[in-house]
């Protein structure tokens, strides 16, 4: 089971029991913490890049140095197969870690992909995360 803290910043997702949620860009950086919080929450394992069926959510690891027109592209993929309403999260390292990248990148790449940056929080101790929105969906 994951740690007390990981389970409590994995709830700031808005994920429930019996969500769906698709992972995109894993690697063996990503907090294995935050991954066993969330499918602990939602009860079901995370879903990798090849699941074609309809999601609740979706997280995405994002580090710097990778191509921001990557990263548009991939929040488009990643947000075709969200339900209505559903988050979409990108998870990049904190200020300070390798692989830090910058919210002016990312929100760049989000609003080239269609979305924009709706909220950020600490996730873990070395990662953050951003939540994107569909524009007009009337979310902050």
């Amino acid at each position: 089971m994951a740690n007390e803290t990981s389970t409590n910043n994995a709830k700031e997702f808005g994920f429930k029991t019996g969500d769906v949620i698709q992972e995109w860009m894993w690697d063996d950086d990503v907090d294995e913490d935050i991954r066993e919080a969330i499918a602990d929450i939602t009860g079901t394992d995370l879903e990798d890049e090849d699941y074609n069926g309809p999601v609740d959510g979706a997280i995405l690891w994002w580090r710097d140095g990778d191509d921001e027109d990557t990263l548009s592209d991939t929040i488009v993929d990643a947000s075709t197969p969200l339900e209505e309403g559903a988050a979409l999260w990108v998870i990049t390292p904190k200020p300070g870690r390798e692989g830090a990248a910058s919210s002016f990148t990312i929100n760049n790449a989000a609003k080239a992909a269609g979305m924009n940056c709706a909220a950020n929080k600490t996730v873990s101790r070395n990662w953050n995360g951003i939540k994107l929105n569909q524009f007009g969906n009337g979310e902050h």
